[in-house]
């Protein structure tokens, strides 16, 4: 085990504001060298001011491969890492954290993934011929680790993230990551990053997976290594207002998002940037964003850029259907949150009708919205259609409300969690 003492200024000292211990002894089998122990180094940090989260990052030498017993001060995940007041003046997902976690395939691994490490954040080496840069081989998930009210740290349902980010790989020729070392990495990543995780209420820590092909290769094949990682950023509101600030969305008929038979269902890189362009052009028409119509027939609404699409008319739930699993003929994702939703719902006695959603039964809904781990649920106030425009109900639509109400209680453990899909990290 090791100790390592660290001691603020005297300046600091005179004001009775200390930083006593960065404690190894807790856990000594969390940490494994990064490099041999005959020639690691062994650093010890002193007068080192900041957040200890910086102060953690100077023994980034040490070679951690889980902080969760980083004992820093008395409270050692307390949110101390900005003026959390001050989050929403920075872009969305803009504020830089102090560490990642990285895992690799390859042939020097065995062919297979090896745990996870977490390692300081910041720039990898890649090689120009790397397959995500040629040929867009990577996809990513999505998640968010947020504050209980007592100042517990909380993630959501990181199996079902594992599980698509999975059958995204065998779509896109990538090995899948065994879910015991997607689970780790997230945990590990959010507790290196304890401190960003802001206060209840006040945002969550967004936490971003990336499987990609990291192996150089010109040839159109699979390379032979490829990188998992992890990175995070504190964030607040999606949209602009606060999370229940209904958007204005308009159903796009000039783009379109995904066909059959391509890979609409899985969250590959190269699903997104296509988006951009409709996104711009609606946003300079006063609009927040699109929503994708199907590309065979126009006829039906599919899915938003970043998020599913739900639909109620008359007290049913509507949402356009998905086979799952990575199908082929699917054309939208199969959201982790949609999932949540769809069971609550059914759990409430509501109708669900999962299927294809026509663009009239759209125009004519009591209300409507959109759901994903970052936008969590987006209640839609106006929906246009080839210059039509229909109000909706917005964020005082009673079914959004009891959504987005239930499914925040779960996740913040305001309300029991009958299903299981919270997991507590302290």
């Amino acid at each position: 085990c090791f100790l390592i003492i660290v001691r603020r200024n005297e300046a600091m000292l005179r004001s009775n504001v200390h930083l006593t211990l960065l404690a190894m002894a807790a856990g000594c089998t969390a940490y494994i060298p990064a490099t041999p122990m005959h020639s690691r180094r062994l650093t010890v940090a002193t007068s080192i001011q900041g957040n200890p989260a910086r102060i953690a990052r100077k023994a980034s030498g040490l070679g951690l491969r889980s902080v969760r017993s980083v004992a820093v001060n008395a409270q050692p995940n307390a949110p101390t890492a900005m003026d959390w007041d001050t989050l929403t003046d920075h872009q969305w997902g803009s504020v830089e954290t102090e560490f990642m976690t990285i895992a690799k395939f390859s042939p020097e691994t065995g062919d297979k993934w090896a745990p996870a490490e977490v390692m300081p954040y910041g720039d990898i080496p890649t090689s120009p011929r790397a397959a995500i840069f040629n040929y867009g081989q990577g996809l990513f998930e999505g998640m968010k680790a947020q504050r209980t009210a007592e100042g517990k740290i909380v993630i959501f349902r990181p199996d079902r993230n594992s599980r698509r980010a999975n059958y995204g790989c065998e779509r896109l020729m990538m090995p899948p990551v065994p879910e015991e070392i997607f689970v780790q990495a997230v945990k590990d990543v959010v507790l290196a990053n304890a401190a960003w995780v802001p206060p209840a209420g006040q945002g969550t820590l967004y936490i971003r997976p990336l499987i990609m092909g990291s192996g150089p290769i010109l040839a159109l094949a699979p390379p032979a290594s490829f990188t998992f990682m992890i990175y995070v950023s504190p964030v607040g509101s999606y949209f602009k207002g606060n999370q229940l600030t209904p958007i204005k969305l308009k159903l796009e008929t000039g783009y379109t998002r995904a066909a059959p038979g391509g890979v609409g269902g899985v969250k590959a890189v190269g699903n997104y940037v296509p988006s951009l362009k409709p996104q711009k052009e609606a946003k300079e028409q006063g609009f927040d964003n699109v929503i994708f119509l199907d590309s065979e027939e126009g006829k039906y609404i599919e899915e938003v850029s970043t998020s599913n699409v739900f639909v109620v008319k008359d007290d049913v739930v509507y949402t356009p259907g998905v086979k799952g699993g990575g199908s082929p003929e699917d054309t939208i994702l199969e959201g982790v949150t949609r999932d949540c939703l769809l069971t609550l719902c059914r759990d409430k006695g509501y109708e669900v009708k999962e299927g294809l959603v026509p663009v009239e039964l759209m125009m004519t809904a009591d209300e409507a919205f959109t759901v994903g781990t970052a936008v969590v649920i987006s209640p839609i106030g106006e929906a246009t259609h080839l210059g039509t425009t229909h109000k909706l109900a917005g964020e005082k639509g009673p079914i959004t409300q009891y959504l987005y109400e239930t499914l925040v209680g779960i996740q913040t453990g305001k309300i029991e969690d009958p299903y299981g899909w919270t997991i507590y990290l302290d």
